[in-house]
């Protein structure tokens, strides 16, 4: 339940963050640049979102530390995405599963796709490096051949 509760809290300030940007995106600067570069000016403030939303699910132990658990939440928490993305798009735009997924600019499609990687696999990495920082601070017991 731990696990399911996280991907949904992770869910949420994600989409919350990106639901925020869109409306300043198609408001404000699709009309000024377009689509695509209205797009791509977007992502990297989502992956910092990303990485900021996945360090404080990992930090504040809604992830129990193992890299099994972090994964779960990152994929189910993209799965969240993924249907809200077919909900979005087939009942409130009037496109089919295949539109909804499929009738992408290329360039921003492609780029949108590579984020929702990195969306999946964020609360892994963040586990993976605080585990490694652990493992580093750990000062050396008698085996461990420090010098006196």
């Amino acid at each position: 339940m731990q696990i399911l509760q996280a991907a949904a809290l992770y869910f949420l300030v994600v989409f919350g963050a990106g639901f925020v940007l869109g409306i300043g995106r198609v408001l404000m600067v699709v009309p000024l640049l377009g689509e695509r570069t209205a797009e791509l000016l977007e992502m990297p403030l989502m992956l910092l979102v990303i990485v900021a939303a996945s360090r404080w699910i990992v930090c504040h132990r809604f992830v129990n530390g193992s890299w099994s658990s972090a994964l779960d939440v990152g994929l189910i928490a993209v799965g969240m995405i993924l249907v809200t993305d077919l909900a979005v798009g087939m009942w409130l735009r009037g496109m089919s599963a295949a539109e909804v997924f499929l009738d992408r600019d290329p360039v921003s499609g492609a780029v949108y796709y590579a984020a929702l990687l990195f969306f999946a696999v964020m609360p892994t990495i963040i586990t993976h490096v605080r585990t490694t920082r652990a493992a580093l601070s750990q000062p050396d017991g008698p085996a461990g051949g420090s010098v006196p």
